[in-house]
């Protein structure tokens, strides 16, 4: 469960990256994280543990730093052991954000989950710590987390598998690579199986970021996919085999692209910036 935010405070922003964010030119989506965490005074941790690669965290640490954070270290959750690590567990309790890269989700829900790692990910970013993840790393921040699933446009019961997240939230379930991978069945799905929810679709080099009054504005060069299921009249998923399509009556969908907002609370979506650029022109 999502840890209590106390009286008076306020909880740290939440941003799921799509994957594929710009790291060579403008690196609009980073750059924001960095400035969001204190600028020259930011102090990352940055846990690859998504990824196989060993020079994931590495990669990071340099990408930080030429966005001027005032620090930025590798942390890499290989053993379930290391969750408990005092040496660990003191570095994310120092720093202002932590950033999750992309690899495979199991392999943080399997290594992180339930240690006092996550534990800690969880007080803190109740407590104003900023918490971001691309790809893997942004389908596990939520307590609802697709673990895999099949490609299509078209919902089918067998099409997703759900695995408990990091629980920060219980407001939405990701799904990341949205557009280039082709997966909105399995986002509609996982609505199907969890109406409570709300979907959120990030194509890649797109961002959400979901301020501490859970108002979510679209960053990156792509769009954000807002399904809710809030109005759902009917659902077939009770009733059908895992291979056939799931009937579905009462969805509101979204296209968010730079600037706009969805509020998660209210369920409002705004063209934000876009309508005010049109207002000026």
């Amino acid at each position: 469960m999502p840890s209590r935010i106390p009286d008076g405070g306020q909880r740290g922003w939440i941003v799921p990256i799509g994957g594929a964010e710009d790291k060579e030119s403008r690196r609009r989506i980073l750059s924001r994280f960095v400035q969001l965490c204190g600028g020259r005074d930011a102090d990352i941790v940055v846990i690859p543990t998504a990824s196989r690669k060993p020079d994931t965290g590495s990669r990071y640490e340099a990408l930080f730093d030429q966005l001027d954070a005032g620090r930025a270290t590798s942390i890499d959750f290989a053993v379930r052991e290391d969750g408990q690590r005092d040496d660990y567990l003191r570095r994310i309790e120092d720093a202002s954000g932590v950033f999750f890269t992309g690899g495979n989700q199991l392999r943080i829900s399997t290594i992180l989950g339930g240690t006092p790692a996550a534990k800690l990910i969880r007080s803190r970013n109740a407590h104003g710590m900023h918490v971001a993840g691309t790809s893997a790393g942004a389908s596990v921040l939520s307590e609802h987390m697709i673990a895999f699933g099949k490609e299509g446009s078209s919902p089918r019961a067998g099409s997703v598998r759900l695995a408990p997240g990091l629980g920060l939230t219980n407001r939405f379930i990701i799904d990341q690579h949205f557009r280039q991978r082709d997966r909105l069945g399995r986002l509609v799905a996982a609505l199907a199986y969890n109406p409570f929810a709300i979907g959120i679709g990030l194509d890649e080099d797109t961002a959400a970021f979901i301020n501490p009054d859970n108002v979510l504005e679209v960053e990156g060069s792509g769009a954000v996919t807002v399904v809710d299921a809030d109005g759902l009249e009917f659902s077939s998923m009770a009733e059908v085999s895992l291979s056939q399509p799931v009937c579905l009556l009462g969805l509101r969908v979204h296209i968010l692209v730079q600037g706009a907002t969805f509020n998660l609370h209210t369920r409002k979506a705004s063209a934000g910036t876009l309508a005010s650029d049109r207002a000026k022109g």
